[in-house]
């Protein structure tokens, strides 16, 4: 079977372009990857309805940001924008009572802590930590995510203790692209200072590359795949930078090619490891197009998967699961089996929510 061909019969990428000699890589590639499940995640940190996929119609999974919109940094690509959709929580009592009540009222599974950092990229969370302590002595069911920022083997400690099960931060591998993107005086150096530093800890490490960060353009994104590939990481997320939150002008969008380029190259030097496409890229045609290379370059999961991925799943043979959580956070399984907020299925379902779980697959 030609991908390329199979590709061009899907009705929802009739009118995308792949790169002919891209899609015979990954093809050729695959030997090692098609028989591994792709995750495809809906958490509920936003509204979600892929028509291939449903979202969920409860806060499963949600974000919380303890500095509401505000951040320090104010990145060129960013500015902020990424924490408007997340519940803000401006302090621990603000915090402690939303998550009670979701608990109580919508089932809830785990949530994910973040917000904006101060001018030295970092977040000072550690005025929460008491209250993570108590909600996990309490809630012991919760999965519990948290962007880190930029920290110290003190810092990272801080979070094991108190409970956090997933720490995720940025890996840049261009000076170049802190100073002038992040308006940020610190060494590529120092982030993977902090990656070392996570790593040391029990808790799962996930960090995270933005593809295109340097004003839409490649720099430094093998580089920090180098890095990551140095350190004990439970997963890598890829995202996509996204123009539209950017000042008019300041930034292009990546080519779909080049962004599953590094897709391709994540696959081969981080075999062992998860490597998972983010919420954050593009949307339409370039997100159906930039979703397929994820699925074809053999990703292991995708956030909010567009129209056509699980079609491209099911036309290249690869198994494909759904779950209501972020795509950085595995949540366990009940004791009957089934995946808390998870709905495996096999890549011949067609409908998520009531398929049998097919061998071998992973929440």
């Amino acid at each position: 079977m030609n991908w390329h061909d199979s590709l061009m019969a899907i009705e929802a990428l009739e009118d995308a372009e792949f790169d002919l000699e891209l899609v015979t890589r990954m093809q050729k590639a695959s030997a090692s990857t098609r028989a591994r499940p792709v995750r495809f995640s809906t958490p509920t940190f936003k509204d979600y309805d892929g028509g291939e996929l449903k979202g969920c119609a409860k806060n499963s999974f949600p974000a919380f940001s303890i500095t509401g919109g505000a951040c320090g940094l104010d990145c060129d690509h960013c500015q902020a924008k990424i924490l408007e959709p997340m519940i803000s929580a401006t302090s621990p009592e603000i915090l402690d009572a939303k998550v009670r009540t979701l608990v109580h009222t919508q089932d809830l599974g785990g949530f994910l802590l973040s917000g904006g950092s101060n001018r030295r990229n970092v977040i000072r969370y550690e005025r929460y930590y008491p209250v993570i302590e108590r909600l996990k002595r309490e809630f012991p069911h919760l999965r519990i995510a948290i962007h880190t920022a930029l920290t110290d083997e003190r810092g990272a400690r801080a979070m094991e203790a108190a409970g956090v099960d997933t720490a995720m931060m940025d890996v840049i591998g261009s000076d170049d692209t802190i100073r002038e993107v992040y308006h940020l005086d610190r060494p590529v150096a120092d982030f993977e200072a902090t990656l070392a530093a996570l790593c040391a800890t029990r808790m799962q490490v996930t960090p995270h590359i933005v593809i295109g960060l340097h004003y839409g353009r490649l720099r430094g994104e093998t580089a920090a795949l180098e890095i990551i590939g140095r350190h004990k990481v439970s997963s890598l997320v890829l995202v996509v930078v996204m123009p539209f939150y950017a000042r008019p002008g300041t930034f292009v969008i990546p080519e779909t090619r080049d962004v599953g380029e590094i897709f391709l190259t994540a696959r081969t030097l981080l075999p062992d490891r998860e490597v998972l496409l983010g919420c954050a890229r593009p949307a339409g045609l370039h997100k159906q197009v930039t979703d397929a290379y994820a699925v074809m370059a053999g990703l292991d999961g995708i956030a909010f998967p567009a129209e056509g991925a699980v079609q491209v799943a099911r036309t290249i043979g690869r198994p494909f699961e759904q779950q209501h959580a972020c795509c950085s956070i595995k949540l366990g399984r009940r004791q009957d089996g089934d995946a808390k907020g998870a709905y495996p299925v096999r890549a011949d379902a067609t409908d998520p929510t009531s398929a049998p779980l097919f061998s071998g697959a992973r929440a």
